[in-house]
């Protein structure tokens, strides 16, 4: 079979070489460069959801190349329904993302490379079926967007940076300790292979706990957030894009691929746990984001809030709860992108992104208005915006497991809707209080097409999500199937009661 995922994969590091090279008397080159390279893997990506077999649960596309036999180490690469729809985020985000960077100027070659080599990291974690190979990629992430926000990032950046290094690669350096032991009984990195080989209850508990800790420090779950605020508000737009769109939700991906099909017994007992720290997440990322005098730092802790729902779906570990916790990845990176890019697009016109500093700007910038109010209703979960179908199903699916969490959970929606419109509300409408807002000149044909392929994504999966959901639903169905066979769980499935449903008198 042709290396379709390989060629993915590879394509932005060689454009990354190519960039690199670009002598500095041709430095005009290097943007329209690095911007066609970034569509390359879009296309293939595209491919690839055009050639899925929908209602297929196993892994596509797959290839499996031996590096090293006594290891058992080698390319081992797959996609499924999960994957698949991170894969086109991720192939979405980044031609966005860097269309969105034509201001950098600052050693702008390097931040070019940087972008190229972290789209590079993060195509290879969603396709990843080796856990060393998975393991490098998880890791290659981390020194581009080091690097991306402590010299692009504004403000005390180096802290912001330094802090996301070491938070990140104390929860990696675990995940190496429990990949190894693993390898070590299974007598392969193979995650397949591992499937089938029996753990017992203590060794599922400690391994989960070792793999648990690096996707929620990556997450991040409540209390391991702390870094999460000052890395989203000190990196440039296109590092917030990124950090919040994809990078976050290679822990989600890690919980839902590895933490619940290779210890499906752990994750049964941890379960309770992880949904308590999820409610919390959630209540309290919007309660601190109310009260954010920063624009970009609200939408930074309303990250925490939104990734609580997320957790708290994936385990309730109910097909609904899962289905709404993968789909909501993929919304969370959309309405939360654009919210980061329209920050940034104001931010390079007034240089602040404290709320008491605007007002009134819907007189001078109309579009960028009404595309602000689109990107909060999508991230509120407005019925018919991308962001409902997500909570909804994951409401759903947790209160058949965890009624209690649901309830509490569902405070989120309502708090969501209360920071994003009073922030919007501050911002957008009332007279014009600075006279510097009076200046303020409105989107450009450039600057429209950039959140235009978000915009246009957000309302399509608001109203037709089921292509999305035809694809995710059969992998869910698996990694559930799995967690039954493995343990004496069983997930509830939603059912209208007998009367209602025709089966009463």
């Amino acid at each position: 079979m042709f290396p379709t995922l390989a060629l993915m994969v590879l394509i932005p590091v060689l454009g990354a070489v190519v960039v690199g090279l670009v002598p500095k008397r041709r430095s005009e080159l290097i943007f329209p460069l690095a911007l066609v390279v970034s569509f390359l893997p879009l296309a293939v990506v595209g491919y690839v959801v055009w050639e899925f077999e929908v209602g297929q649960p196993g892994y596509q596309f797959t290839q499996q190349v031996l590096w090293y036999e006594p290891w058992g180490v080698s390319w081992n690469v797959g996609v499924d329904g999960i994957s698949l729809l991170l894969l086109a985020l991720t192939a979405v985000l980044f031609p966005v993302s860097i269309a969105a960077s034509r201001s950098i100027e600052k050693n702008q070659k390097m931040y070019m490379v940087a972008m190229l080599l972290l789209e590079t990291g993060m195509l290879g974690v969603f396709v990843a079926l080796d856990l060393l190979l998975f393991f490098v990629f998880f890791e290659i992430t981390l020194v581009p967007m080091y690097l991306l926000i402590g010299i692009w990032g504004s403000g005390n950046k180096v802290y912001a940076a330094v802090k996301f290094f070491l938070y990140t690669a104390l929860g990696s350096a675990l995940m190496l300790v429990g990949i190894v032991w693993l390898a070590v009984i299974s007598g392969t990195f193979d995650f397949r292979a591992m499937l089938d080989i029996p753990l017992t209850s203590s060794q599922q508990g400690w391994l989960f706990l070792a793999f648990g800790v690096a996707f929620a420090v990556k997450v991040p779950i409540f209390p391991f957030h702390t870094w999460l605020p000052d890395a989203h508000t000190e990196a440039p737009t296109a590092g917030s894009v990124l950090l919040a769109g994809v990078l976050l939700k290679l822990g989600t991906y890690g919980f839902v691929r590895f933490n619940l099909t290779l210890f499906p017994d752990a994750a049964v007992r941890f379960a309770p746990w992880l949904a308590a720290l999820a409610v919390v997440g959630i209540i309290y990322g919007a309660a601190v984001a109310i009260v954010q005098p920063d624009v970009k730092r609200l939408i930074a802790y309303s990250s925490v809030s939104h990734l609580g729902f997320i957790i708290l779906g994936i385990f309730a570990m109910t097909s609904q709860g899962l289905t709404g916790g993968v789909i909501q990845m993929v919304n969370h990176g959309l309405s939360t992108g654009a919210l980061f890019l329209l920050v940034g697009m104001i931010y390079d016109r007034r240089h602040t992104r404290m709320i008491s500093d605007y007002g009134g700007v819907a007189k001078v910038m109309p579009v960028f208005a009404g595309l602000f109010l689109f990107s909060v209703f999508a991230s509120a979960g407005l019925p018919g915006l991308n962001g409902f179908i997500g909570e909804f199903k994951i409401l759903l699916g947790s209160y058949l497991r965890f009624p209690a969490a649901a309830v509490l959970a569902a405070t989120g929606v309502i708090l969501a809707a209360v920071y994003l419109l009073w922030a919007y509300e501050r911002v957008f409408t009332g007279p014009i209080v600075h006279k510097e807002n009076e200046k303020l000149f409105d989107l450009n044909a450039r600057e429209v097409l950039i959140i235009a392929p978000l915009a246009v994504l957000m309302l399509f999966l608001g109203v037709y999500p089921k292509p999305a959901l035809d694809r995710i639903e059969p992998a869910v169905a698996e990694v559930i199937e799995r967690i039954e066979d493995a343990t004496d769980f069983t997930a509830p499935e939603f059912g209208m009661p007998e009367d209602l449903a025709g089966g009463g008198e």
